[in-house]
């Protein structure tokens, strides 16, 4: 089928139709959810979800910022990390703050061999969490109540966030620390 003819009557002069229309905003709407829906970007290393800057510090390498500011958007991130070295399990809070779109500790500094467990409240929606470096990624839950464990085991900096609400700051991180 070919173009219909523009009303002005010239040869080249393009109209506006719905069905022009409706693929420009489909292929741009795809465009925009591609960047929502996609990975990381990062790769598994196939082992324990333990991530290692490789540096030997403790992430950070943007001036006073820690871990490199990878926290400097986080929801109720206000600097300090909860040190919790020397305690076999920890938990985080999925979905804190007034939105319910933040994790709590956002920066949590544990020993080797700890066990993180992420407890939902309930609030913001439905959340997962997910390593920045592809060594883990929950199920969504909703539910209050709901869990999701890792151990860490390694020495290193562990970056997490939540897919559907990482733009909004919900992101944290884990440090693993010898001593």
């Amino acid at each position: 089928m070919s173009d219909p003819t523009p009303p002005d009557g010239r040869p080249g002069s393009r109209v506006l139709t719905r069905r022009r229309l409706l693929a420009t905003a489909g292929g741009g709407l795809a465009a925009s959810l591609a960047g929502c829906v996609g990975g990381s970007g990062g790769s598994s290393d196939g082992g324990s979800g333990d991530n290692e800057n490789g540096s030997g510090d403790d992430g950070g390498g943007s001036g006073d910022e820690p871990y490199g500011g990878y926290l400097s958007d986080a929801t109720g991130f206000d600097g300090s990390v909860a040190d919790r070295a020397g305690e076999a399990e920890v938990t985080v809070a999925v979905g804190v703050g007034d939105s319910g779109y933040g994790f709590g500790p956002a920066a949590v500094r544990v020993s080797p061999d700890t066990t993180v467990v992420w407890e939902w409240t309930g609030a913001g929606s439905r959340h997962n969490v997910v390593d920045e470096d592809g060594g883990f990624e929950s199920e969504y839950y909703a539910s209050e109540g709901a869990t999701f464990s890792r151990d860490f085991s390694e020495p290193g900096v562990t970056r997490y966030y939540c897919t559907p609400h990482r733009n909004l700051g919900m992101k944290g991180v884990v440090e693993v620390v010898e001593g």
